[in-house]
């Protein structure tokens, strides 16, 4: 037996109380392993000191389990009913079975009278030690706005060097103004509303002199090029109307060198009040443009001089931004807050937020962007969920590599999935380009492969969050040229009609299908060919570990998609085709898709 490849702790996401009742226990072995069973009970069943003689446990096989590249992860759900648990695993590899224990492995749990064995231990499921995540988010479609390239619904107040909207050429120029305002994403609601659309969230809106607004001067007021307080109100207020929640970007990793802490920091050195604010090494700075950063006078995004980096591990900084987010919520009734590189801020900073916004508004979405495994942050403690880069790269990589496999693409899924607790799998924010990506169509260069992602996209567990213009395989190069114009012209002359119809299509099966929203799913592959990728989704009403073979169930899609140069046979006899793109007759065609419908007759 592999002992190296096998490991578990009780913590994170190997053991974790799922809800008041469940506790949700994984471990990771090797392939040599052929069977895993749990030994649960009370830590005190027998007694006080719980002798190892008389304390009885029940043992559950661990029937669901998941491949990575390197190892299974085998998961099985108990519920303790004293809200305590001591456990312990049997592995067995087909010729030597080992019990494995918190002190490592034994042959046998024999022991004398005054020995005690150690087992793992989940001292007691506290009901605020608890991962509660909002439950509207996974049934949110999410659609990314980058303002200033969205819509100009407001001419008036348009900088004096905004250019003449651009339909839908290249985005050359980081400096570029082109006039979008929250005025122009109000006149848009009832379009973003037909195509299905319920959350938005909009890229930084607050005083900045970029088009980005990732280098703000004032988080207290609405920039004037994007419109008013009174214009963010009534954004928040018609599209509530609609069913669609809103979510605001707050950038504090790092300010504006405009910030007027920052320019007293710059003028007074050590005698400012606000020095601490900033993680400041050396002054007096160098002069503007000689590289502050690289040479460590004081640490800034990327090595950007003009956005200095914020010290989150002050209380006086915490309690400013903490105000900053109430303001938001109470002055706009805003949904959900994304925290930009919030991975170099403080934990003791995403605690604070989570502790005092929460209070004010107990279902506000707090989603951090990180762009690897976030597990630290996810606790339960500080955010709800990340935007979900590595299963974006993931998809994205299968299409790319011709040569990697279905089982490949599998693994790499998993490997997603197995990072997390259940509760954040709901709701992890699923994407597959943004404002800091490459566009999808021009990485992949091919429409029906851009439709095969999407529908990926659209039957992942998690919420599913496209970027503006997406819907109309909106081009565009690394940054800036992803953040190109909408070509709202082109698009009322209906020459998107076929490629939305599409998008719409596979957004309305996501809302329809509990199936597609549960975190549910197995990978199947009843195809001889080893680019063909196929997986099922269930409707399950219980985020419990799932086993397949186990559980019961009403619906099931099924999704298949052709990555190959060859056609596929596919029998959907007795089954309704829910979308496909090249399929003809039973035969889905390179680069196709096909999502159907499985009635399961005998539930």
């Amino acid at each position: 037996m592999n002992k190296s490849s096998i490991y578990h702790r009780t913590t994170d996401n190997y053991c974790y109380a799922l809800d008041s009742d469940n506790l949700i226990i994984t471990i990771k072995t090797g392939f040599d392993i052929c069977s895993v069973s749990l030994f649960f009970s009370d830590p005190f069943s027998g007694g006080l000191m719980g002798s190892n003689e008389s304390q009885h446990f029940y043992e559950k096989i661990m029937d669901y389990k998941i491949e990575l590249d390197d190892c299974i992860m085998w998961s099985a759900t108990v519920t303790p009913e004293f809200k305590r648990c001591a456990y312990y695993f049997s592995l067995n590899d087909g010729t030597e079975k080992l019990f494995y224990l918190e002190d490592g492995f034994h042959e046998d749990l024999n022991v004398s009278k005054h020995e005690r064995l150690q087992f793992f231990i989940f001292p007691w499921m506290n009901p605020a030690d608890i991962n509660i995540v909002p439950d509207w988010v996974q049934d949110t479609v999410w659609y990314q706005i980058f303002p200033d390239r969205f819509c100009n619904g407001n001419p008036d107040i348009n900088p004096s060097f905004t250019k003449k909207w651009k339909e839908p050429d290249k985005a050359v120029n980081f400096m570029d103004f082109y006039g979008g305002d929250i005025r122009g994403i109000i006149n848009k609601l009832e379009y973003l509303n037909d195509l299905g659309i319920t959350g938005l969230y909009l890229t930084p809106v607050c005083k900045s002199n970029s088009n980005h607004k990732y280098d703000i001067i004032d988080y207290l007021t609405i920039s004037p090029d994007f419109g008013t307080e009174d214009d963010m109100r009534e954004l928040v207020d018609k599209a509530h109307q609609l069913g669609m929640r809103v979510m605001m970007d707050g950038v504090f990793n790092h300010s504006s060198v405009l910030f007027p802490p920052w320019r007293d920091v710059v003028k007074k050195g050590p005698e400012s009040k606000y020095y601490n604010w900033f993680m400041v090494n050396k002054w007096p700075f160098a002069k503007s443009g000689t590289y502050n950063a690289q040479k460590g006078n004081y640490y800034s995004f990327a090595f950007v001089d003009a956005m200095p980096k914020l010290n989150t591990n002050n209380p006086e900084v915490i309690k400013y931004f903490v105000q900053v987010c109430i303001k938001w919520i109470k002055t706009f009734d805003i949904d959900g807050i994304r925290f930009d590189v919030i991975d170099e801020t403080s934990h003791e900073f995403c605690r604070a937020l989570r502790k005092n916004l929460k209070k004010i508004k107990p279902d506000i979405f707090l989603l951090g962007e990180s762009w690897h495994d976030s597990m630290a942050w996810l606790t339960g403690t500080e955010l709800d969920s990340v935007m979900n880069y590595p299963l974006k790269d993931s998809i994205i990589n299968f299409w790319l590599n011709k040569d990697s496999t279905y089982k490949a693409f599998e693994h790499a899924v998993n490997r997603c999935y197995s990072m997390y607790m259940q509760q954040t799998n709901k709701v992890l924010f699923n994407l597959l380009d943004s404002h800091d990506t490459e566009r999808l169509i021009t990485t992949l260069g091919n429409l029906n492969m851009f439709f095969q992602q999407m529908a990926v996209l659209f039957t992942m567990p998690g919420t599913a969050c496209i970027y503006y213009g997406t819907e109309v395989a909106l081009e565009g190069g690394h940054d800036p040229d992803c953040r190109r114009c909408m070509p709202w012209s082109h698009i009322e002359n209906g020459e998107y009609t076929s490629i939305t119809a599409n998008i719409k299509s596979l957004i309305s099966l996501r809302k329809k299908y509990d199936a597609l929203k549960s975190t549910a799913y197995s990978f199947t592959h009843p195809y001889d060919n080893q680019r063909v990728v196929s997986y099922d989704r269930y409707d399950v009403s219980t985020d419990k570990a799932f086993d397949k073979n186990a559980c019961r169930f009403s619906t099931t899609v099924s999704v298949v998609l052709n990555c190959s140069d060859e056609a596929v046979s596919i029998n959907t006899l007795d089954h309704e085709i829910l979308f496909s793109n090249l399929f003809d007759n039973g035969t889905l065609n390179p680069d196709g898709t096909l999502i159907y419908l499985k009635h399961n007759k005998d539930n």
